[in-house]
């Protein structure tokens, strides 16, 4: 069974927009999780753009009262401390303990996360075990952020992850091209299957994310062995239209999972 964790990045950002308290992020947790999701999802960066540092503590809070729910927590592991009260992301994961942290190499400045870990650059294969290994000792799940390319997730294993995490991106792109079912998404798409199959020959869990929505989920899911998706702005902007509980339904449903209520 795939399943979903739900990126309430968007609805802070939302609630950011006005400095106010609206929309509550934590009331819209418990409604995403009320509707069947299987975990939540932040990626709070350096400069809270959307999350901030006290939505990761009350959504901590609220999971721990939640059985057979997962805290993922994405983002650069490199960010440190900065002067806007952001703690670092290390901090942030220490203080709260969540089950799963997606460690991905974006800047300050990135708009979204749009690439993986270069894991064949020497340096940064080096900063990625000594992150990996920092939150294994803690106890915690960890998952990099990946292109589906064979080297890299034959380097992630050897640094010693538990999980990758597949930056869909491209392949939505060519979705978007040339169509879901065309020629050009379907051979890219083998390229992702071949990368997920090798990652669980050499023991890994494979997650998946970036642009998959209703429409092409259940496209991607096909390739088979997809642990986790982590999914928040395509649901968010889905749910203007159909409310926050229904969205989530229709994406386990997408899933091929019956809905809880």
């Amino acid at each position: 069974m795939t399943r979903l964790s739900v990126n309430v990045n968007k609805i802070a950002w939302l609630r950011n927009a006005r400095q106010g308290a609206e929309p509550n992020v934590r009331d819209c947790c418990t409604t995403i999780l009320d509707a069947g999701a299987h975990g939540i999802t932040v990626h709070p960066r350096p400069d809270q753009r959307h999350i901030v540092p006290n939505d990761v503590y009350e959504i901590s809070e609220l999971l721990q009262h939640r059985s057979n729910v997962e805290f993922n927590i994405e983002g650069n592991p490199s960010a440190g401390e900065r002067d806007n009260g952001y703690p670092g992301f290390a901090s942030l994961v220490e203080q709260t303990k969540p089950q799963q942290c997606t460690l991905v190499p974006d800047t300050d400045s990135q708009l979204t996360s749009d690439h993986g870990w270069d894991l064949k650059d020497a340096e940064t294969f080096a900063i990625a075990r000594r992150h990996v290994a920092f939150y294994r000792d803690l106890g915690i799940r960890t998952s990099l952020f990946l292109d589906p390319d064979e080297e890299q997730v034959e380097l992630a294993a050897e640094l010693g992850t538990n999980r990758i995490e597949l930056y869909t991106g491209p392949w939505v792109d060519s979705t978007r091209a040339y169509g879901l079912t065309s020629a050009e998404a379907a051979g890219m798409l083998v390229t992702y299957r071949t990368a997920s199959e090798t990652a669980r020959r050499l023991g890994l869990a494979v997650n998946a994310g970036h642009d998959l929505n209703q429409h092409n989920l259940k496209a991607f899911c096909a390739i088979g062995g997809i642990e986790e998706v982590s999914i928040g702005h395509a649901l968010i902007s889905e749910a203007l239209f159909d409310g926050l509980a229904t969205t989530v339904q229709s994406y386990l449903s997408a899933l091929g999972q019956q809905p809880t209520n």
